[in-house]
């Protein structure tokens, strides 16, 4: 781990992925399927809305892009660090 702060759960995980490969992390980038599909809840969300079960996959998603871009930043702090 970089500090020793009171991490959050998700901060450990995140720093967990970023150091076991930093460089692999910060070339990690979703599928085109990924892609398209969080884009088509994303406008449908905004137009004539989502149900229920879309909301909670949209949701995951952004927890997901959350996670990996906290993983990016402790990666680029790594890869500093050599």
């Amino acid at each position: 781990m970089i500090a020793t702060k009171n991490y959050k759960a998700s901060e450990e995980v995140a720093d967990f992925i970023a150091a076991t490969d930093p460089a692999r992390v910060l070339a990690f980038r979703p599928s085109a399927e990924t892609i398209a599909r969080v884009s088509e809840l994303i406008e449908r969300e905004k137009g004539v809305g989502i149900n229920d079960d879309e909301r909670q996959e949209l949701d995951h998603y952004m927890q997901l892009e959350h996670l990996m871009r906290m993983a990016k930043i402790f990666a680029r702090k790594y890869r500093s660090v050599k």
